[in-house]
């Protein structure tokens, strides 16, 4: 097969792949059964919902440690578990929301033989609502009488917290009350 004839094949067959693309009905990118989306269709909170708030966690781990393992509660009623490197001067934070009947609670650990200092907060709405520092002493031998050695636990309870969120200044203001009758003279 020579060159010329080569080229033609490879042009009917380019032609044929193009012309069959035209048959093949096109995948619709639109559902026409979907609910419209507008101020009607969005979910309104009932009554019986709980309001959620902005948990964030703070550790620091200051020292010479190795196998930290950071655990929170989290969203759901779920427990994460972190393992960050931790050097001196960084600090690890996670972000959450939990329910107004919820705790946040944070555990910060490392392994033994290790010291360090540790630090943890909690921020329920961007207000400290926990923190703690302890200092962890290096041992020779393993503390098997004491489980929470080398531990450090931060606990806030959710409720009751306020908002620290300012009010929108540009939110538009309740009208005045109309001014009482100034009392008859007598």
């Amino acid at each position: 097969m020579n060159f010329t004839k080569r080229g033609w094949l490879v042009i009917a067959a380019v032609a044929t792949v193009a012309a069959s693309a035209q048959l093949i009905p096109a995948t619709a990118l639109a559902d026409p059964n979907a609910a419209p989306t507008g101020p009607e269709t969005e979910v309104q909170p009932t009554p019986g919902d709980q309001l959620l708030h902005n948990i964030t966690y703070r550790a620091r781990i200051d020292g010479v440690s190795r196998g930290a393992t950071i655990t929170y509660a989290a969203e759901g009623n779920q427990t994460q578990i972190a393992n960050p490197t931790m050097v001196p001067g960084r600090t690890f934070e996670a972000n959450t929301v939990l329910p107004d009947t919820g705790t946040a609670n944070m555990r910060v650990w490392i392994e033994w033989p290790y010291s360090a200092n540790l630090h943890c907060e909690i921020l329920i709405d961007d207000a400290v609502a926990a923190q703690a520092d302890d200092f962890i002493a290096p041992r020779v031998l393993p503390q098997h009488d004491d489980p929470d050695y080398g531990a450090l636990t931060c606990e806030a309870p959710v409720a009751g917290q306020a908002n620290s969120v300012p009010p929108d200044p540009n939110a538009p203001q309740p009208p005045a009350a109309p001014a009482a009758p100034p009392p008859p003279t007598a």
